[in-house]
């Protein structure tokens, strides 16, 4: 089912993309394929930040949660999700590009290595309707011609480090990788307010000061945005190259989308702060009938008060 469901359609339409190409260059083919991706999850990546940006804005909320469920941990969860369902927060609505991402990549991995090694196979992963297009038809007789290097110089078949050879080209894209990884977390990863560090934190728990969960949670994501460029470093360098290029131009693409959406999001709320700073005469007239009725209501009170001490001091006498 995971051949015929998703290696299948990526392999037939990375082979188009390589049939449309003149004289068959697979690392173009393969940057036009994870362009074409990254625009189909364009949706998802928005709404992933969205509800990324929500949940750090309830970080104050969260706390005070915390602080009033006293460690009931039931309690806690139930205002939680509370306070989600109010301001229509999915939790886990952010992993959901990721869940899409993982079948792509390991897809595209069985996809590489029916291209370079088993190349026997193209034949029976063709689609019908795509076998009778010439370039096609000619590399299911001639499985052998597929070129499968980038520019024809680049063997995108080969890891980085290999086992008699560095492959440069994909080492730099490594880099890349890494560097590019870096950039997406940074777009993403509030700033810190203060300027603690983890060592910092947990001495000052030691002393017996409550630590702070806000602080203790920019840290650990400080920390990780530092420690997974470099974990992904030593990865790639062991992915075959086209994987390595995959990765690299996704990240790529994808830090110019988180660029436009931060940017269409600040602008909105330079907006609504523009309009906030000039209301309408409309929100005019209605702030002043509300200030009348507000005096209106305070005159009635005092009459009503005046009445009834006038009537007090009557039965008195």
């Amino acid at each position: 089912m995971f051949n015929t469901f998703i290696v299948q359609p990526i392999f037939n339409l990375l082979l188009v993309i390589y049939s449309l190409i003149p004289g068959g260059d697979f690392g173009i083919a393969l940057i036009i394929f994870t362009i074409i991706v990254r625009l189909l999850m364009w949706p998802l990546l928005k709404k992933q930040l969205h509800q990324a940006k929500a949940m750090r804005k309830m970080q104050p909320e969260l706390a005070r949660i915390k602080r009033e469920a006293k460690g009931n941990r039931q309690l806690e969860g139930v205002m939680m999700m509370e306070l989600y369902k109010k301001h229509d927060i999915k939790p886990f609505s952010s992993i959901l590009v990721l869940l899409i991402q993982l079948p792509i990549f390991i897809a595209l991995y069985e996809v590489i290595r029916i291209f370079t090694s088993q190349r026997e196979q193209i034949a029976s992963f063709t689609y019908e309707i795509f076998k009778g297009i010439g370039p096609i038809s000619n590399l299911i007789v001639n499985p052998n011609n597929f070129n499968q290097k980038m520019l024809g110089f680049f063997d995108l078949s080969a890891p980085a480090v290999g086992a008699n050879a560095v492959n440069i080209f994909v080492l730099i894209v490594a880099v890349g990788a890494a560097v590019t990884q870096y950039i997406m977390s940074k777009q993403t990863t509030p700033q810190q307010s203060s300027k603690k560090s983890l060592k910092e934190i947990l001495n000052e728990a030691a002393d017996g000061k409550q630590a702070d969960q806000g602080e203790i949670n920019a840290v650990m994501m400080s920390k990780m945005t530092k420690f997974l460029p470099i974990m992904m470093f030593f990865i790639m360098i062991n992915l075959p190259g086209a994987l390595v290029l995959y990765y690299t131009v996704s990240n790529v693409v994808a830090i110019f989308q988180q660029r436009s959406i931060l940017k269409e999001d600040t602008e909105e709320m330079i907006e609504i702060a523009d309009s906030a700073d000039k209301p309408a005469a409309g929100k005019k007239a209605t702030l002043k009938a509300r200030e009348k009725q507000a005096v209106e209501g305070k005159v009635i009170r005092i009459v009503a008060k005046d009445t009834t001490d006038y009537r007090s001091k009557k039965e008195k006498k």
